[in-house]
């Protein structure tokens, strides 16, 4: 969970707080960071959800703390991990992954079976979050 910084050096994953509109504070969100040149990035596997997150909150939204990894498989997943404390092995972080989503599925199977349409979107949403691009590529 590593990238190469456009300054050369390694960017690495980590979990930060994100500031919008100087009111809300959304954290646990995964970032590259650079410590040579101080370069951030939202990964991409995450970008999607958190401008939607965003645009909810409107123009002047109220001064509020969020966990994005409430409305994020992959943040969530990162959370779970620990990678709050010290970055988590790609192997344990991939493990993590393969067990959420066996278990996303079996309640998918379960939405199914009661014909409850609002449930299967949610799964839906959070299966299709976990399908991105895998963090680990």
């Amino acid at each position: 969970m590593r990238k190469t910084c456009s300054c050369g050096n390694l960017m690495v994953m980590k979990l930060r707080t994100v500031i919008y509109s100087g009111k809300v504070e959304i954290d646990n969100v995964p970032v590259f960071s650079c410590s040579e040149c101080s370069r951030s990035e939202v990964i991409p596997e995450v970008k999607p959800d958190l401008t939607g997150l965003i645009s909810q909150l409107g123009a002047e939204p109220t001064k509020q703390i969020l966990l994005f990894n409430e409305c994020n498989e992959w943040a969530d997943l990162l959370v779970e991990a620990g990678a709050g404390k010290k970055l988590p092995e790609d192997v344990e972080v991939k493990r993590l992954a393969e067990e959420r989503v066996n278990m996303l599925l079996d309640l998918y199977l379960l939405a199914q079976t009661l014909n409850d349409e609002a449930w299967i979107n949610e799964i839906s949403r959070r299966l299709e979050q976990l399908s991105r691009k895998a963090l680990l590529t």
